[in-house]
Formats: C-alpha cells, sequence, structure tokens
C-alpha cells in the first residue's frame, strides 16, 4: 500500500513511512499540543507534490488558520483549499428555530451534507477535519457520534481519500469510540516541568498491520513546523571499524590506562567540582585534533566563553580547531532541550560532521533534561551503545556530591561505562593535592596504581604511584612513608 508523507520532519520515521493512502487517521491531543500545525504540514506536503488537499475547520476560522501558517512563513499553494464550516444563519436565529427537532439533529445532519458537498467540489485526495470535539456535541449520544465517524469513514474511503482527523479532547476525554475506527491513532501530549520551557512528546497508540516505532518521542514546534525525534534506538545503528587502541601525547596517562583508549568504548570521568574532569576531556579533543580527526563536545555546565579561556591556558585553542572544521562545540541549555533532541544532535555530529570523538560535559546537566533518573540510565544507554556501534570515543563527566570525604554521584552510570577514571582531592604536606587511578576497564588491562596528577600550562601530568599512601580514594589519606613521589 502506498504511503502518504506527514510533511512533519521524523515523523515518517516513527510510522515507517508516514501515513497509508486512502485510510482514516485521528490525531489527537490537548489545545496548544501541535496538533493544527502538523495537519497543515500534511496538508503542504501533499499540495507540494500536486494534490489537491482540504482543510474543513470547524472551531478555527480561515483567517486564524491562515495567520497560523504565515507565522511559519507558509503560504498556501492553490490547490489548498481551506472551508470553513459555520452554523447556518436559519440555525441561529431564534424566529426560525422550531421545537419538533432538536438543533443538534438539524445541525448534525447540516454538518455532515455540508462535508460532502466541499468534498464533492474539491475532489481532494488528502483531507483534514478539525475538530472532532464539534461532532461529537452534536452527536450528544456514543452510539450516534459512532455511526457518524463509521458513514464518514465509508464515504471517504468510497473516494480514496487519505483523511486525518483532529480531536482536541475537550468534549469528552474518556470517549474512546474513534480508536475503534481509525487506522492509526497519534497521540500529542505536552507536559510542563516545575521548572524550564514546556516538553512535547508523541507517541503512536495503535497502526493496524504495521509495525511502527513504539514509545514516547520528543518534539518540538519551532518557526517552518514541528520537528519530530524518534526515540534512539541502537540497534538499528550498526557500523563496521576497526577497534583499534588509540594512544595519546601523554604517556604516564596512557601507561595507567593501559596503552590508550579503544574505538567504540566509552569512558566515565567521575569525580568532586574542580578536580579536572573538562580539562582531562579537553586533552582528549587535542589528541582528536592531533591525529586530524573530528570531535564534538556537548557542554551543559560551564559557559563556553570561560572554557575556551582554560583551555587556551592549557595550549588548546578551541576557536582554531571550530574554525578548521575539526570540533563542534554547543552550549546545551538543559532547561530548554528535550532528551529526544539531544540525541539527534548527537547523531548530526557523528553521521554528518563524522565526529570521531564525542565528550558530554557533563551528565549531572544532562540529567536535569530528564524527567525521572530511571529515564537519564535508558537514554544513556541507548546514546551511549549507538556510539560504541558508530567506532566514536565517548568521554563523559560526572561531578560527585561533596569535595572530600565519601562522594555521591547523583546517577550511578558506571556500569554502562567501558572504563571509568576517577578524580579526588587528597590532603598532603599542607597542601590540596589531585589524584587519578582507573577502577575500571572493560576492554583490556590497565593499572591499578593511584598517581598524583597536576593540570598546568603544558597540559596534564601524572606523577608516580602514591605508595606512601592509604586512603587517597577516600579524600582522607594515612601518610604510611616518607611522602616520596610527589610532584612539586
Amino acid at each position: 500500500m502506498a504511503n502518504c508523507s506527514t510533511g512533519v520532519t521524523g515523523l515518517d520515521e516513527i510510522l515507517a513511512g508516514g501515513l497509508a493512502h486512502g485510510r482514516l487517521f485521528l490525531l489527537e491531543g490537548a489545545p496548544g499540543a501541535g496538533k493544527t500545525t502538523i495537519a497543515t504540514q500534511f496538508l503542504m506536503a501533499g499540495a507540494d507534490a500536486g494534490e489537491r488537499v482540504l482543510y474543513i475547520t470547524l472551531s478555527e476560522t480561515e483567517d486564524e488558520l491562515r495567520d497560523g501558517a504565515a507565522s511559519h512563513g507558509w503560504h498556501f499553494a492553490p490547490s489548498f483549499e481551506v472551508f470553513e464550516l459555520v452554523p447556518l444563519e436559519s440555525l441561529l436565529d431564534e424566529q426560525q428555530q422550531q421545537s419538533l427537532l432538536y438543533s443538534s439533529d438539524l445541525e448534525l445532519g447540516e454538518t455532515t451534507k455540508r462535508i460532502f458537498e466541499v468534498f464533492e467540489r474539491v475532489k481532494p485526495s488528502r483531507v483534514v477535519l478539525d475538530s472532532l470535539s464539534e461532532i461529537r456535541l452534536l452527536a450528544q449520544s456514543s452510539l450516534r457520534y459512532r455511526r457518524q465517524i463509521l458513514s464518514l469513514k465509508h464515504y471517504f474511503s468510497r473516494q480514496n481519500a487519505t483523511v486525518l482527523m483532529l480531536d482536541d479532547l475537550t468534549a469528552d476525554v474518556l470517549d474512546k469510540t474513534v480508536h475503534s475506527v481509525a487506522h492509526a491513532v497519534i497521540r500529542l501530549e505536552e507536559l510542563s516541568p516545575n521548572y524550564g520551557a514546556e516538553r512535547r512528546r508523541m507517541r503512536v497508540l495503535k497502526y493496524r498491520g504495521r509495525k511502527y516505532r513504539g514509545g514516547y518521542h520528543d518534539f518540538v514546534i519551532d518557526t517552518g513546523g514541528i520537528r519530530v525525534f524518534p526515540r534512539l534506538v541502537s540497534a538499528e545503528y550498526r557500523t563496521d571499524f576497526s577497534r583499534e587502541t588509540v594512544a595519546i601525547d601523554n604517556e604516564a596517562l596512557n601507561g595507567l590506562v593501559g596503552g590508550g583508549f579503544e574505538r567504540g568504548a566509552s569512558t566515565l570521568i567521575l569525580g568532586p567540582a574542580g578536580t579536572g574532569k573538562s580539562l582531562l576531556a579537553l586533552s582528549f579533543v587535542k589528541a582528536a585534533a592531533a591525529r586530524g580527526e573530528k570531535a564534538a563536545m556537548f557542554i551543559f555546565d560551564e559557559e563556553l566563553g570561560l572554557l575556551v579561556d582554560r583551555a587556551r591556558k592549557l595550549d588548546i585553542d578551541l576557536p582554531a580547531m571550530i574554525e578548521s572544521g575539526n570540533l563542534v562545540i554547543e552550549q546545551i541549555d538543559a532547561a530548554e532541550l528535550t532528551p529526544g533532541e539531544f540525541s539527534q544532535r548527537v547523531r548530526i555530529c557523528v553521521e554528518n560532521n563524522r565526529a570521531r570523538t564525542v565528550i558530554i560535559d557533563s551528565l549531572n546537566g544532562y540529567q536535569s533534561a530528564m524527567p525521572e533518573e530511571h529515564a537519564l540510565i535508558l537514554h544513556m544507554h541507548e546514546l551511549l551503545q549507538y556510539l560504541n556501534r558508530q567506532g566514536v570515543m565517548t568521554f563523559l563527566t560526572v561531578a560527585q556530591h561533596g569535595l572530600v570525604g565519601d562522594m555521591k554521584s547523583p546517577v550511578d552510570v558506571t556500569y554502562l561505562a567501558d572504563t571509568v577514571i576517577l578524580l579526588r582531592y587528597f590532603e598532603a604536606m599542607g597542601r590540596v593535592r589531585r589524584a587519578i587511578s582507573v577502577v575500571k576497564k572493560r576492554t583490556g588491562h590497565h593499572e591499578d596504581t593511584i598517581r598524583e596528577f597536576m593540570i598546568g600550562s603544558s597540559g596534564i601530568t601524572v606523577g608516580e604511584p602514591l605508595t606512601a599512601f592509604q586512603g587517597v580514594l577516600r579524600g582522607v589519606p594515612n601518610l604510611v612513608g616518607d611522602g616520596a613521589g610527589l610532584l612539586e
């Protein structure tokens, strides 16, 4: 069966090709969820393909519909017909109303008749009926409502038209009459978090005879229309690549992690604030640029200008990397970005810009975009699996709560990462120092030593194993030797 494109970015992918030609579909959601925008894009896609299309509006005026389209920069083609279905004047005139029949009986019959008349006149291949709440109120009972929808369905089916019916759920939220009649049902939802912009998502409730992509999918309404971000399924993306070990220009750090970092593996950098997680991640960006590879960096917590200044002090010229095309940096506002959109941005950097190194700094900020911690785990699992299967080296940072002593992470993702690097503060010889160790590596051997490291103008310096101390990882070490081997 042929498909009709919805004209909405990402929606055809969820629907496994679009809307089946000649069938009736239901698009439901509360007012403001985006139904009219999707319906308009659906008809515009048909008009662009040379089809005649018809928008029947029972709730909005034609002027309101055209003004809404103009706000997106759209102009309807001559083949795009708008029919504003308003009550007949005789039904609104008290002197001409009679009492033998309910006015709703007359209005329902006249409404259906006029829908058929305008269809016969225009003869469209795509139809939008907005909205079903008006018909539901006129029908007054579920039985009459169902029969009315069935009559519309059979009529349009005989005409081989693809019909999209909109329901704003204002008449009766619990009435699922149309669900059993429609070929597919798409629901739009709008969420209002305690802070930040509203979040929108959609879900396909049913689609007869087709394997669609289930679950919730984030979407946004921008100038130019709706963009849908299909839920990432990592199993659908597999790329052949050489799983080689890549060394960086720091021999001590290479030795600590067992010779380097593997392609198609993820590394978690864990530690309290200020221990150097972001700067350590920058050293991997610098190493990628030195190899002539492209990298992408997504910054959630730090202001981008400040990060550029800090990197410059380590002899890392981020603007030059960006100008050369070797680096893409995006400042992410977790209060404004949905998780699905973030996954889509990562995919664009990997698939279009061919980034081989991806930095996410940090998961604390990413967690703010999640409705709950459990969702973060699921999102990160799919995203990391996707990046691994693309042969990308991924580096993530997590800031633990506290500075010394017992540490707690806002979310535990250590089991997802292939390598875990642990950073710590410790006190020795009257100074606050930093320690680094690798506590996990799935892809090979690694040193089990704990080493001191320093951040300076020449980059990161890793010292000798701290054999004279115990309890460094707890942040409260005991000196058991003479303190030799500390960096000066």
